[in-house]
């Protein structure tokens, strides 16, 4: 999964894509090495973000949404909780809703239960603008999964199908280094859950603390969580550098499949 980003204020790749043709040219590249989809965000989440309006995420991300609908043969995964922006994407061609509320906001259910689209639960501990103040947790990652089960049973609850969910662990979002690295390193419980597993590593704040690195100079670190994830069973692993990730990972398949 490529990142696309179209926003002024992303930690990594914030005002690089913000015109139509910055966009388009992106999206293009993502294709040429290797992404199988393609993830558009027109909101920050990173920490501290504040929350924009709801016609100002739709002016960002539909004309981009719809233009890579016409030109690419790739599946769209847009990156938003307002459910009037999720009913518009789907209708604009997205095949994926992606909410790192896990369709906890007034609507989203609603929306997402008269669609046919994938969609994936996020755990995130708070919201953006704080949830980096002091997270904490009694158990991990068992606390992050309970939460999971638990938006899986209400998804199913209000009419979407199991066959049509995804779950992310959450990496950076209300978690602390130490809270990241028990996650991942124990990610293979997330099985219990018996649906596939996205995982968002690249570039984010721990790995920058783990090598002294900055935003800029992550790749290597994201490509190296991204093998983890997947020897500990993640399915999509969603990332700003496709091309490393997609050699990495065809590598650690191949010797996988050879043994």
């Amino acid at each position: 999964m490529g990142i696309l980003n179209v926003t002024p204020d992303s930690f990594s790749d914030g005002g690089d894509f913000l015109s139509l043709e910055q966009a388009l040219q992106r999206a293009a590249q993502l294709c040429q090495q290797g992404a199988d989809i393609i993830d558009i965000g027109g909101e920050s989440s990173r920490p501290g973000a504040t929350e924009i309006a709801v016609q100002e995420e739709l002016d960002r991300v539909l004309p981009i949404i719809e233009g890579v609908a016409d030109r690419f043969d790739v599946a769209i995964s847009v990156d938003t909780s307002k459910p009037v922006v999720m009913q518009h994407a789907v209708s604009a061609g997205a095949a994926m809703i992606n909410d790192i509320y896990a369709l906890r906001r007034d609507g989203a259910l609603d929306v997402l239960a008269r669609s046919d689209v994938a969609v994936c639960l996020m755990h995130m501990q708070g919201a953006p603008d704080t949830m980096q103040v002091a997270p904490r947790y009694k158990k991990l990652p068992q606390d992050v999964i309970d939460f999971l089960f638990e938006r899986v049973l209400t998804c199913s609850a209000a009419g979407i199908s199991r066959d049509r969910l995804v779950v992310d662990p959450g990496f950076g979002f209300g978690k602390n280094d130490r809270h990241n690295l028990q996650i991942l390193s124990n990610l293979e419980q997330f099985a219990e859950l018996g649906l596939p597993i996205l995982v968002g590593l690249s570039r984010k704040q721990w790995l920058g603390n783990l090598t002294a690195k900055p935003v800029d100079q992550r790749a290597a670190a994201g490509i190296a969580a991204a093998l983890a994830a997947v020897e500990r069973g993640a399915h999509i692993v969603r990332t700003h550098d496709v091309a490393g990730t997609v050699d990495a990972l065809k590598v650690a398949i191949a010797i996988k499949q050879a043994g």
